[in-house]
């Protein structure tokens, strides 16, 4: 678990815990250059300073883009190598959340909460709880569709 929390800090982070360093200088480059060409870190300054209009306006998107899938990546890799993910299907909500933290992103702009734009920082992480929802809920459904076809044969 504390290699996921590193990964979240920081991708890369958690493969350096577990003594992966080429993985982990790949996803801290991957980070750094994703992070720079996006313009994240002013992206994520003027959201929490409400200034969604100049998040938006900060935020290179087509780079940005790109980040959900590193980070989930990368949290989902530090884990498996750290002995977690032994269920051939644990890696569904790390990889369903990339996607919907994407679709967040795609959408910022057009989805309203109670008349209010949350932008190209907090939407997207609001998005992160469909992603574990629904990667959870396939996790069961198909162990379930598993299960029902190992003990027919």
């Amino acid at each position: 678990m504390e290699r996921i929390f590193w990964s979240i800090a920081f991708p890369g982070f958690g493969q350096f815990l577990n003594g992966k360093y080429i993985k982990g200088i790949t996803f801290i480059i991957l980070e750094l250059v994703i992070n720079v060409r996006a313009n994240f870190n002013e992206a994520i300054y003027y959201s929490f300073l409400g200034k969604i209009e100049k998040a938006s306006e900060t935020a290179e998107i087509g780079w940005l883009m790109f980040y959900p899938c590193i980070y989930f990546f990368a949290m989902w890799d530090a884990f498996k190598d750290d002995g977690g993910g032994k269920h051939p299907l644990t890696f569904l909500p790390f990889a369903f959340c990339a996607y919907s933290v994407t679709v967040g992103l795609m959408y910022y702009s057009k989805i309203e909460i109670a008349h209010h734009n949350l932008g190209p920082v907090f939407l997207p992480m609001l998005f992160v709880i469909p992603g574990i929802l629904i990667g959870l809920l396939l996790k069961i459904l198909l162990t379930f569709l598993l299960n029902v076809k190992k003990e027919q044969n």
